[in-house]
């Protein structure tokens, strides 16, 4: 018999759903399955369905399914992520720099200065603190110099953090400065979440690019290979879209049917990445915004994520407000040419 896994991604703790037919429906409660060979609780159960939580306990990687007395062979497979760092304090994606390595935040509540408000995470989970002192660090984004850079909501302020670890001030009076992102031209694009998109161009003046309606938490932005900016705005309504600004600023819906979306990113097939933290149905959407009429596709199912990131060298980092998680998938970021 033949099953599928939806999404066939996870992160421990999250459910998926396995599609067949003539599962076991026992008297005395739903079938016993495993995931990895670790019994899966499941919440849902019909002939022809099965929703099943993902083991917290469940090994990185790639998990068979088994559903007892249904199949002598696996239902499907799940890819599950590892936890590669906890503690730690997102408010937007997480950004690799040139060398592979991911930099996430410590933000803390408004005005709050830590002692570690940026940290450096190896592939192999190892955590290294960024010596720096920035009060509520927010967005992150790699700039063509190779430095990162860093905005601070409540500062008011972008930084810029050198190669030595070394922060300068690239651009101030900002409003409250959430999302970054970098056109192919160099300027940085700053999302103020009241209700603005700034640009800073490579000479850093700062006009103001496109007025959204303000965020309740952050503005999240990304690049597009049709050099569009787009932009999750997450408001207080029951369903939010993705917006999509044109080099021109023309402001247009990109796709639809969000309940709350977040981070974002484009993979270098040009598939744009949305985070959804709506309760019951978050985790991590894949939409082709070229066609007319985009419909998101759950990929990843995750509690309460805020941000995404694509490794250079293929992966998926993942961001819930306290903890880091990466995904062994070979998906890889899309680069604007040049």
């Amino acid at each position: 018999m033949t099953s599928s896994v939806h999404p066939d991604w996870a992160v421990p703790g999250s459910r998926v759903v396995l599609e067949g037919a003539g599962f076991p429906l026992p008297e005395d409660g739903p079938p016993e399955v495993r995931i990895g060979g670790r019994e899966a609780h499941v919440v849902m159960a019909s002939s022809r369905r099965l929703r099943i939580v993902v083991p917290q306990q469940a090994d990185p990687g790639i998990n068979r399914i088994q559903v007892e007395g249904h199949s002598d062979e696996p239902e499907g497979t799940v890819l599950v992520a590892r936890v590669l760092a906890a503690g730690i304090h997102q408010v937007d994606s997480p950004a690799f720099d040139g060398l592979g390595r991911l930099y996430v935040t410590q933000s803390g509540g408004p005005g709050a200065t830590t002692s570690v408000p940026l940290y450096r995470v190896s592939r192999d989970g190892t955590r290294e603190a960024v010596p720096v002192e920035i009060a509520n660090p927010t967005s992150l984004a790699h700039g063509p110099d190779g430095a990162m850079y860093v905005s601070s909501r409540f500062e008011r302020v972008v930084y810029r953090l050198t190669t030595d670890d070394r922060v300068e001030v690239y651009a101030s009076d900002l409003g409250v400065p959430t999302g970054l992102a970098f056109a192919r031209d160099g300027s940085l694009f700053v999302g103020d979440r009241s209700g603005s998109v700034l640009r800073i161009g490579p000479t850093r003046q700062v006009d103001t690019f496109a007025t959204l309606p303000s965020s309740v938490a952050a503005f999240h932005l990304a690049f597009g290979p049709d050099d569009c900016l787009y932009v999750a705005a997450p408001t207080l309504a029951s369903r939010d879209v993705v917006y999509r600004l044109t080099p021109d600023a023309q402001v247009q819906v990109a796709c639809s049917g969000f309940g709350r979306p977040q981070g974002l990113a484009f993979d270098r097939t040009g598939a744009l990445y949305v985070v959804d933290a709506v309760a019951g149905a978050s985790g991590l959407y894949r939409v082709n915004v070229q066609t007319p009429r985009p419909e998101p596709a759950l990929v990843l199912s995750a509690p309460g994520l805020v941000g995404v990131a694509f490794d250079p060298e293929g992966g998926v980092a993942l961001a819930s407000n306290d903890t880091l998680w990466r995904l062994d998938a070979d998906v890889r970021p899309y680069f604007p040419p040049g």
